[in-house]
């Protein structure tokens, strides 16, 4: 039996084919809806983004002529903008690196980019107390002017030793800055008014100090940040035991810095932190401003044993303003590297 359309069966397929159309449309303005959503609060966030990332900028103008720059690690990230930044003034600018042919090539470009030839480079492992000994016996001996030092040479947080078996985070970031600006005090005070400028960083504020295991070497990040809060300790104790020669003593955190520390870990890894720290982190320039600031104004004399972060001084969690660990770490570190030795074999070249 043929099922034949009815005139009410005409009607109805218009009436539908309209209703489908407009469910169409209502999708197309939905789904433009949340795309202009997705787009703005995309444009938003990068703007945002932007004003957390934003830094100050050094404006002081002060030369430095005549006055002689130690930068350690200065081959790259901050350091290299740093070296760069105060050889323009006019300082003479000494980095230090391991590596000769990187050290080469890094000198080559600090020459060229500040327009200044008086910049040169200096071997140096921070992580043999031994190499660092013959550096400063080295430096002493060939330069006879220290105006500012900048401990800016670090290893990031991995698991590693040192070549005298200590945790390659403590070692090299406390230890080895420790008995560098230790035996080459005499310099910077025969020198004054001069300064030392520590690198440190905000996460020195996640950490405590374990005088029972401060070789502690078990997850990576833990042991950086002790490292790091072992900066903020050295600094102050520092600023009381010289102050009275006119050698002013701070410590920098300079942000959260895209560099190339990166390149110790797995590929993996690092294609993370470039995605990340596209969206978060600064470059090495900006990071640098914090520092080049401490190195010429003389806002930081009124701050000797001061932490500073974006040109200015901050202020530290209560934990890390206690004098007693301070003063205990000192005493530690001068047994742990053997400083008694090393210092009068420096001290009686400086006098010579």
């Amino acid at each position: 039996m043929r099922v034949g359309v009815t005139p009410q069966s005409r009607v109805m397929r218009p009436a539908a084919s309209g209703f489908s159309v407009s469910q169409e449309a209502g999708r197309l303005q939905v789904i433009t809806m949340y795309a202009l959503v997705t787009v703005l609060s995309a444009l938003l966030l990068v703007m945002i983004l932007r004003r957390l990332k934003r830094k100050r900028v050094c404006l002081d103008p002060k030369r430095l002529d005549g006055k002689t720059v130690l930068i350690t690690g200065g081959t790259s990230g901050i350091g290299k903008e740093t070296a760069i930044a105060l050889a323009k003034r006019g300082a003479r600018v000494i980095i230090t690196n391991e590596d000769e042919e990187k050290g080469d090539t890094a000198l080559r470009q600090i020459k060229r980019e500040s327009v200044s030839m008086n910049v040169k480079i200096m071997k140096l492992n921070m992580a043999n107390l031994q190499s660092i000994r013959e550096f400063c016996k080295d430096f002493v001996q060939k330069e006879k002017r220290l105006d500012i030092l900048i401990n800016n040479a670090g290893v990031p947080a991995v698991l590693d030793w040192t070549d005298n078996g200590f945790s390659m985070c403590f070692g090299v970031n406390h230890l080895g800055t420790f008995l560098l600006t230790s035996l080459l005090t005499e310099r910077l005070k025969s020198c004054s008014p001069s300064r030392v400028i520590t690198v440190t960083s905000e996460v020195h504020k996640y950490q405590r100090l374990d005088f029972a295991d401060l070789n502690y070497n078990i997850v990576p990040l833990f042991s950086y940040c002790r490292s790091k809060l072992a900066n903020v300790y050295f600094t102050q104790e520092l600023a009381r035991q010289i102050e009275r020669h006119g050698v002013t003593s701070c410590a920098v955190h300079p942000g959260y810095v895209v560099g190339d520390w990166t390149s110790k870990f797995s590929v993996l890894f690092r294609i993370v932190m470039y995605v990340i720290s596209s969206m978060f982190f600064i470059s090495c320039l900006e990071g640098a401003q914090s520092v080049i600031h401490c190195a010429v104004s003389d806002d930081i004399l009124q701050h000797n044993g001061g932490y500073f972060s974006d040109c200015k001084p901050c202020k530290l969690r209560p934990h890390a303003q206690d004098t007693g660990i301070a003063k205990k770490l000192w005493e530690v570190s001068e047994i742990m590297v053997g400083l008694s030795s090393s210092r009068r074999e420096i001290e009686s070249i400086c006098t010579r």
